[in-house]
């Protein structure tokens, strides 16, 4: 028996499920996720990424289906990657008016209209070399680079896309895109800028996913560096200048400093990228049967949204939808 008297006891407010639910200051739901989706070429193809267990390539027929079940699970939305059949050394595929995200783009919008469809909008799936922009020698020449990004933005939201997601790093690709997007007649397509990506070696499942690996080199030279934390606060303010509707920090878990400095700095959405690496990490933890898997996902997602974020980007999405309607 204590000495004193507690007045104190913040266990009251934890003794029962009810109670921890009208107390919870931090609240997910589905659609506060949105599913990336890896597009192929051809029919009927669903070809399973290895790194990344649950997770496949999907030609557009097979695609629709489980866009139909992210609409279903009412998540916030898909992001589309493209993978086509030629890349060349000026990502011709990603301006193509029948390119293979138009043509995703297109098909998912006539079937399901309501549901938020993203566009990444970068060009490292489209290039031979798989580097995010056009070559000189074996630099990326900027500035050329932000030309073919607004064309390729223009030929998705020609298509019908609800929204662009640049995510080179490529200085002044925002303003490029904006710029490309009004004098086109799509002054109502938001931008959501990968304003704060970092060089990291979480990405790596996303490779085999994507199939875009550097033929030479990394992306040190336009992906930031992990050590840097005020350089996130500039690439940010960049954006907003530019006229970004919606930031993300990518990755996620070891950058929620960053996602809480960015909160704390900037009134616009947040979004976070719950990458390929952290998403398989965790699958071979359940796998082996080290770990709950559907309570570390809801941890960690809800700690995304504790951090600040208004949007996150998950390949355990439809999971974890499913999950909150069981609980």
């Amino acid at each position: 028996m204590p000495t004193v008297s507690l007045v104190h006891r913040p266990r009251r407010l934890r003794c029962a499920p009810n109670i921890r639910r009208l107390v919870r200051e931090t609240r997910l739901a589905p659609e506060d996720l949105v599913l990336p989706l890896f597009i192929v070429p051809g029919e009927g193809v669903r070809k399973p990424v290895s790194s990344m267990p649950g997770v496949a390539q999907l030609s557009i027929d097979e695609a629709l289906l489980v866009a139909r079940e992210a609409a279903d699970l009412e998540l916030g939305g898909i992001i589309l990657f493209g993978i086509p059949k030629i890349k060349d050394s000026v990502g011709s595929d990603a301006v193509d008016s029948q390119g293979i995200v138009q043509k995703a783009i297109r098909a998912i919008k006539a079937a399901l209209p309501d549901l938020w469809v993203i566009a990444d909008t970068c060009l490292c799936e489209y290039t031979d070399h798989a580097h995010c922009g056009i070559l000189r020698g074996q630099e990326i020449d900027n500035d050329a680079t932000l030309e073919v990004l607004g064309r390729a933005a223009v030929s998705y939201a020609d298509a019908g896309v609800d929204m662009i997601a640049p995510s080179g790093m490529m200085d002044g690709m925002v303003g490029a895109i904006r710029h490309a997007l009004d004098g086109a007649g799509h002054s109502g397509i938001p931008i959501l800028s990968y304003a704060v990506k970092y060089a990291s070696a979480y990405y790596g499942p996303f490779r085999d996913a994507a199939e875009n690996t550097p033929t030479f080199g990394d992306r040190r030279a336009y992906q930031m560096d992990p050590a840097n934390r005020r350089e996130a606060i500039r690439e940010a303010a960049l954006d907003v200048e530019q006229g970004a509707d919606w930031l993300m920090v990518k990755p996620g878990l070891a950058y929620m400093d960053i996602l809480r400095e960015l909160r704390d700095h900037f009134t616009l959405p947040l979004a976070v990228y719950n990458v390929s690496g952290e998403y398989a990490m965790v699958k071979a933890a359940a796998a082996n049967g080290w770990i709950d898997e559907a309570r570390v996902v809801m941890e960690t997602l809800t700690g995304f949204k504790r951090a600040g974020a208004d949007m996150i980007l998950t390949y355990h999405a439809l999971d974890a939808a499913r999950w909150m309607r069981l609980s």
